[in-house]
């Protein structure tokens, strides 16, 4: 079925007229939006004013992004992609027309949306913000060479220099001297070559020996035999030009100046002045080439810098700066142990027990005490034990063994991977670059020094820089746009950020604010800027600074839209748009459109009711008690990035939170340390480097570890919600148990998208076609065989009853949404109890078919969530670990959320949140707060305890803003 969207042309006048002749508000001052019905949107019209903060709010699901990404950016993106050449559209993301009918006021406009986050291994926050690129050329410019041999600064032989020193020999104010370079030659042919080469450029002159021949006073033929007599094993030189220096002409200086670059030329770099004295002369030799202590170092370029590009990228690790090695953190575990007790891991074991033998026996001759803890082992020591001696192999040749037989035997390549892990490239210590790069510094710092300061230090750094006036100079506008984009870093929060971090890394909240200083650094104008939940991941004592910088670019003269759930931001804003009443079908209308004191008192809008105090999040009745009693896990010595070798107590079978300002080390603890470390002791297989750390005490009560994080449930169409929590097994049972399934055999499999059988063959049971277009956006197209159903004709005869009465086909299914599902389902216990936990995360909006790449970070976060609540079994101790679950919620919704932790918990589990949010803070059993603040000033425990402890507390910025959330 074809979808007719009606075109209309719009007056860009100030009393233009949209659909039916209305009269419409002035262009020039707003967007104009009539008749979007984009997703779930109701036909809305909306007018949006121009050059203010607007805050679009709505319950999960309401149609907020609808609205703001799929309408208005998809709009203002794809007519301003149509206004370039066919050649330039080729090269970006092409966006399909929304369904709208009216649209007027646009301008370009760019998203920085929280799922921006890239997987590639080599994108760092560097090269993201293009500060690296900038910092590659200023090493390029101003960089100096040192020697690794002595220290010393390499310089190469500059003209000028050249000149300086040659002069600094006149003792009578003038100089005769001869510049000349040297031309190799191997036979007469090659000779003569250059000779008529030397006379076609007008190089006439030449020393042979200590006499100077002039090309025109001699024959070739005479000149090569005179040559090859006397000179055969010499170079020839030949002379540029010939001076009597005055020290005081300018003029003279000049010439000497030209005749040196001349030389370099020629000579592919060197050059020799020859001095006349009273005694003969002297020969003075310069090269221009960096070289110092016997070696010739590269000249500083660009491309030097790059871990990107081949020249610069250091070989062993291809500028990834890890590579796949044996961790000797896995080789011996635990240093408290001794030798003699089994500290080294591999060779504890039955099969290679031999080589502990063989070590208990050459100890003594070693020098090495088998009974003292490995951990207090000298450097020396530790080298003997990998290196080996006598007749014990060591550690490194053994897994060298171990590498050579795991080609062609199995249980060697399962030994080999118990013990290898991601380690830092041992040739450029993770900096990524070809040492050479290493050799060129800026006030005694390298470009992998400065990448690794955090942002503060390296904006502090390029503030404080000294340089010369010639430096100032040819580095001026680099060093402004260095300074620039660092300070818009500053301000959004990300102080504690290195610039060598890698992207892939970041949080949702972390890498949408990169992208919004990027944005500030651009300094562009008249734009629209969309912008979801860019207060993600940040405490609430930095929401001061980003509102600073939302308006910082609305002053600029741009519109700037947030999809927002944060109060503060509402407050600051110029206008609300609250969307709803509720999630999917029964929401896509515009409930409320104005200031914040004018949503404090609206009836109909939730998000009004909430920020009223009217409706609220209850703190909880009672806590559950945590005191010596409990049942903790304990990481002993914490010392990973910036903490400063903490001891924490995590307690189990509770709700417990880590809180902090951005970069106080919360993610460090809990994600590097904490789930790694257990992932690594429950299964033994987790490969990913673990966050330092002395110990971890009380493994063994729990059962297992699950992160339940905001990576998409699946990146092709056919991840679906359904499928994911293993809902559609029991629907696809469900349609082959009925009489005309049965009457034709249709198993389970047929009504399967994902495997041959009952899908349409076409589009492999996808629904829509895919055609490429070179300069114009790829047409998806509905499928013309199946009519985007997915199936063949035969299985969507097959029908279902379902509990509302109607008859519903395995494709009509797929698309209900959830609440819908629920009602349909009600005959079938088994389907609807899948669902109804879909439900009480929060995603009843959501359809059952809808493809896993279509759903945001955190809506991903409770697809996995509700995953878990279905399948996990009550006795079956799990710690559930949440980062930011709070990331596209609702006030409303965040209550759901608390209610599904309940669930959990209640099943004999624990939960361990990472959060900022204040609603879900205070709900906690148990509170860990890290700081005081970030970076190296960050990484201590600040306080612990209940909510009510905690909000005691004077150093902590987060008991200080949870005061009024406990009133």
């Amino acid at each position: 079925m074809e979808k007719v969207i009606k075109k209309t042309t719009a007056s860009s006048g100030k009393n233009g007229s949209g659909p039916a002749g209305k009269s419409l508000p002035d262009a020039r001052k707003f967007i104009i939006i009539r008749g979007a019905r984009v997703h779930n949107l109701k036909n809305i019209d909306v007018d949006i004013p121009k050059q203010k903060l607007v805050v679009v709010t709505g319950v999960s699901g309401s149609g907020k992004s609808s609205l703001v990404f799929d309408t208005i950016y998809a709009e203002g993106q794809r007519r301003y992609v149509e206004s370039l050449s066919s050649y330039a559209r080729q090269f970006l993301e092409r966006m399909n027309k929304p369904d709208v009918d009216f649209m007027a006021g646009l301008a370009p406009s760019m998203a920085i949306e929280q799922k921006t986050r890239t997987r590639n291994p080599r994108s760092t926050v560097g090269t993201t913000t293009e500060i690296y690129d900038y910092l590659r050329l200023l090493f390029a410019r101003i960089g100096k060479t040192y020697s690794p041999e002595s220290g010393k600064l390499v310089t190469k032989d500059l003209p000028d220099t050249i000149i300086k020193e040659i002069s600094g020999l006149a003792k009578s104010g003038t100089l005769k001297l001869y510049v000349y370079f040297k031309q190799n030659f191997t036979d007469k042919a090659i000779l003569q070559s250059i000779l008529t080469g030397l006379r076609a450029k007008g190089f006439y002159r030449l020393f042979l020996k200590d006499e100077i021949v002039d090309l025109n006073d001699i024959e070739d033929k005479d000149l090569i035999e005179k040559i090859w007599k006397s000179s055969k094993d010499e170079p020839l030189k030949i002379i540029v030009d010939r001076f009597t220096l005055d020290v005081s002409d300018q003029e003279t200086l000049s010439r000497l100046n030209d005749s040196i670059e001349m030389a370099y030329k020629e000579s592919d770099g060197f050059v020799t002045i020859r001095v006349m004295n009273e005694k003969g002369y002297g020969d003075h030799e310069y090269n221009h080439y960096l070289e110092r202590d016997g070696i010739r170092f590269l000249e500083p370029e660009p491309r030097m810098f790059s871990f990107n590009n081949p020249f610069g990228a250091c070989e062993r690790c291809q500028g990834f700066g890890r590579t796949m090695d044996i961790d000797y953190d896995l080789v011996i575990p635990d240093k408290k142990k001794s030798i003699f007790q089994g500290a080294i891991a591999p060779f504890s074991t039955p099969k290679h027990s031999k080589h502990l033998s063989s070590l208990i026996e050459v100890a003594d001759d070693m020098g090495i005490d088998i009974h003292k803890p490995v951990g207090k082992f000298t450097s020396d020591e530790m080298k003997k034990i990998f290196k080996g001696g006598k007749s014990f192999i060591g550690v490194d040749k053994f897994f060298k063994r171990v590498e050579k037989e795991a080609s062609y035997k199995l249980h060697y390549r399962v030994l080999l991977n118990k013990y290898r892990a991601y380690t830092t490239c041992s040739e450029c210590d993770g900096s990524r670059l070809r040492k050479e790069a290493l050799y060129v510094k800026i006030a005694d710092k390298t470009i992998a020094d400065i990448v690794r300061m955090k942002i503060s230090e390296a904006y502090d750094f390029f503030i404080n820089l000294k340089l010369s006036a010639y430096d100032k100079q040819i580095s001026g506008r680099i060093l402004e746009e260095i300074i620039s984009r660092l300070k818009y870093l500053n301000e959004v929060g990300l102080t504690y950020l290195t610039l060598d971090r890698l992207s892939n890394t970041l949080s949702g909240g972390e890498s949408q604010r990169i992208n919004l200083s990027t944005s500030l650094g651009s300094s562009l104008v008249g734009s629209v800027y969309v912008l979801d939940e860019p207060s993600i991941g940040l405490h609430p004592r930095d929401n001061d600074r980003l509102i600073s910088i939302m308006k910082s670019l609305r002053d600029l003269g741009n519109t700037v839209i947030v999809v927002e759930h944060d109060s503060d931001m509402m407050e600051a804003s110029d206008e609300i748009i609250d969307m709803g009443p509720l999630a999917g079908e029964q929401g896509g209308e515009l409930i409320f459109q104005g200031s914040y004191k004018e949503i404090l008192a609206d009836k109909k809008s939730l998000t009004g009711k909430y920020l009223s105090g009217k409706d609220q999040i209850k703190i909880p009745a009672s806590r559950r008690k945590v005191d010596s009693k409990s049942d903790f896990i304990t990481i002993k010595g914490a010392s990973e990035n910036n903490l400063k070798d903490i001891d924490v107590n995590i307690p189990l079978n509770v709700f417990a939170c880590i809180t902090g300002v951005s970069g106080s080390g919360k993610s460090t603890l809990v994600n590097d340390i904490l789930y790694g470390a257990l992932k690594k002791k429950l299964e033994g297989s987790y490969n990913e480097k673990i966050g330092s750390h002395d110990e971890i005490v009380g493994v063994k009560k729990i059962d297992s570890v699950e992160i339940i994080d905001q990576t998409p449930i699946g990146r092709t169409l056919r991840s679906n919600p359904v499928t994911y929590i293993k809902a559609f097994d029991v629907i696809r049972e469900a349609f082959s148990s009925t009489s005309a399934a049965k009457r034709k055999g249709l198993t389970p499999g047929y009504f399967s998208f994902n495997v041959p059988g009952g899908r349409c063959e076409t589009c492999e049971g996808t629904g829509i076609v895919k055609i490429e277009m070179q300069f114009m956006a790829d047409i998806l197209l509905e499928c013309e065989v199946c009519r985007g159903k997915r199936y063949k004709l035969d299985v969507l005869d097959i029908t279902l009853k379902g509990g509302d009465g109607s008859h519903k086909n395995i494709s009509e299914v797929l698309d209900m949404t959830v609440t819908d599902a629920i009602k349909f389902f009600k005959p079938y216990p088994k389907i609807v109890s899948k669902l109804k936990i879909l439900d009480d995360v929060g995603l009843g909006y959501i359809r059952l078919g809808q493809s896993g790449s279509t759903l945001s970070g955190g809506e991903s976060q409770r697809v996995k969530l509700a995953y878990h609540l279905t399948f996990q079994d009550k006795g079956n101790n799990t710690l559930f670990i949440f980062d930011e679950p709070t990331t596209g919620l609702h006030f409303n919704d965040v209550s759901k959320l608390l209610k599904c932790f309940e669930q959990l918990i209640k099943k004999g589990n624990s939960v361990l949140v990472i959060e900022h949010n204040l609603d879900v803070i205070k709900c906690a059993d148990w509170i860990i707060d890290l700081g005081p603040e970030s970076g190296d000033d960050g990484g201590y425990i600040v306080t612990e305890g209940t909510p009510e402890a905690v909000a005691k507390s004077s150093k902590s910025y987060t008991g200080k803003y949870l005061k009024k959330y406990l009133k």
